[in-house]
């Protein structure tokens, strides 16, 4: 710590006037104490006697021999002109550890509490040079020049004549309204502004509908393979999820008919457009029918569609809530990936009841609007730069798209197979010959390249992996495919030895 800092003394370093031990000792004892619980960390800069004084209500001789005294016994250390500073070196084996003595000790709980085991997160803190993920966007790309001017420009306007408040519901009220022109006409959406509910995540929204929709108990169906994010989320509300394969038409619709025949089912998960994890797209006539099975079943229909910005066609496919006729379709989606950690946004379209409800418990969870941010993306929005900068992305994605399924095909032609998605940043990778992912994975690992136990899927009838694209450069798909290739190779070829032996 450079400079001293505002130190509550008074909070723990208690002294006793007329008490039996000297005044500098307990002193001292105090400053002893509070060093050894974590309370004055190693590199803490004092006030000067003279402050320190004051706040002790202490003589200046008497706290000076105090420090001459902890000084000596390595707990502080007096540089002349510079100041007094905390030591950790009497921390080693020269004492005594008591128990309690530490921070990490004196916060242990003492108390029960609730333990989720299906939160725990999965994801990887890897230094490897490369590092595939499940599909997500390059951060090179962000586009900071135009949002750090429309910040700036908020930041510079005149001062408003309304109060905080009436600021806040206006600024607010805009930035939903353009929000919802622009999933009406990007997404083919027929909603108005009190459908639309937005976040500062997507995982938020997921929740808050969970929350808001699910009883523990409730049966709740999501294809299978399916993402594990939005599973733990399930899971946590306490919710009995119930799985159904997919096809090449998206999610079996004989499965699915049958379950609900034997089952009440309240709600069915889909990520329709863009299947997670396989990228199957659900086709229209598909899509006809599990709108068919919610109004003769019942069931809500949570249709979350988290990659729609990144289509390579003309003719999108247009999400389910665009279909509908009915209110049965709860649309989640995202907003804004390419933009920095922070500028994007969740978003909920649904009916204006269910949106007041949804609003009720989101003001726990954020209860205040960012203000500024709001105010950027509006005028993002409202200039056009949105609409350029998906199109720009889109044409660049593409071709990293394009690139990498040639790679593929030319350096594990025969060992894979996969379909070249329309949309998204990953491509679902079947792997031909039968070995081990977690084999595939300590091979890449020992080359550079790490492969994160969530992409991989394994069981007896599949071995597969989502491999994302997006944050790799033409270059450095070159790179990885290569490792995939080379970790391959000894797999293969370990496989065949074992079959002929």
């Amino acid at each position: 710590m450079g400079g001293p800092v505002q130190i509550p003394f008074n909070s723990f370093i208690h002294l006793r006037q007329g008490d039996a031990t000297a005044l500098y000792l307990q002193i001292v004892f105090e400053f002893i104490k509070a060093i050894q619980m974590g309370l004055l960390p190693e590199g803490t800069k004092l006030p000067g006697t003279r402050d320190l004084c004051r706040v002790l209500s202490v003589n200046r001789n008497t706290l000076i021999k105090a420090f001459q005294d902890l000084e000596a016994q390595g707990f502080i250390e007096i540089l002349p002109n510079k100041g007094t500073f905390i030591l950790s070196g009497q921390q080693g084996a020269n004492r005594t550890r008591v128990k309690g003595d530490s921070v990490g000790d004196v916060l242990s709980p003492v108390f029960d509490f609730r333990k989720s085991t299906v939160l725990d997160d999965p994801a990887e803190i890897s230094s490897l040079p490369y590092q595939f993920n499940d599909g997500l966007p390059d951060p090179r790309l962000l586009h900071t020049d135009l949002l750090a001017r429309l910040y700036v420009s908020k930041l510079k306007q005149r001062r408003s004549s309304k109060t905080w408040e009436q600021v806040q519901a206006d600024s607010h009220r805009d930035f939903i309204q353009q929000f919802t022109n622009f999933l009406n006409l990007t997404r083919g959406l027929r909603i108005n502004s009190s459908q639309l509910l937005t976040t500062s995540s997507h995982e938020i929204c997921l929740y808050l509908v969970c929350k808001v929709l699910i009883t523990a108990g409730d049966n709740v169906v999501v294809a299978s393979p399916g993402y594990y994010l939005s599973n733990m989320s399930l899971s946590d509300s306490g919710a009995r999820i119930l799985s159904v394969p997919m096809d090449e038409s998206g999610i079996d619709i004989a499965a699915l008919s049958e379950l609900c025949s034997r089952e009440t089912i309240r709600m069915l998960y889909l990520t329709s457009s863009y299947h997670y994890p396989t990228t199957t797209a659900i086709t229209a006539r598909r899509r006809m029918e599990i709108l068919e099975l919610a109004h003769v079943h019942g069931f809500i229909i949570v249709e979350d569609d988290y990659d729609f910005d990144y289509h390579y066609d003309n003719n999108p496919m247009l999400p389910l809530a665009a279909l509908d006729g009915n209110p049965s379709v709860i649309y989640i989606g995202s907003f804004a990936r390419s933009l920095p950690v922070g500028f994007g946004y969740g978003f909920v379209a649904a009916a204006a009841p269910f949106i007041s409800e949804l609003k009720k418990h989101q003001r726990i969870l954020e209860p205040g609007i960012d203000l500024l941010k709001e105010q950027a993306l509006t005028d993002w929005i409202k200039e056009g730069d949105a609409h350029r900068l998906v199109k720009k992305n889109r044409k660049l994605y593409k071709e990293r798209r394009d690139h990498f399924v040639e790679l593929l095909r030319k350096k594990l032609n025969g060992r894979v197979k996969f379909n070249v998605p329309a949309r998204g940043l990953a491509i679902w990778v079947e792997w031909l010959d039968e070995f081990n992912l977690m084999q595939l994975r300590k091979g890449c690992a020992s080359r550079g390249l790490l492969l994160p136990t969530t992409i991989l899927y394994q069981n007896k009838q599949l071995i597969a992996t989502r491999l994302g694209f997006g944050h790799f450069n033409h270059e450095e798909l070159s790179q990885v495919v290569s490792i995939l290739s080379q970790a391959l190779i000894p797999l293969v070829k370990e496989n065949q030895e074992n079959s002929e032996a």
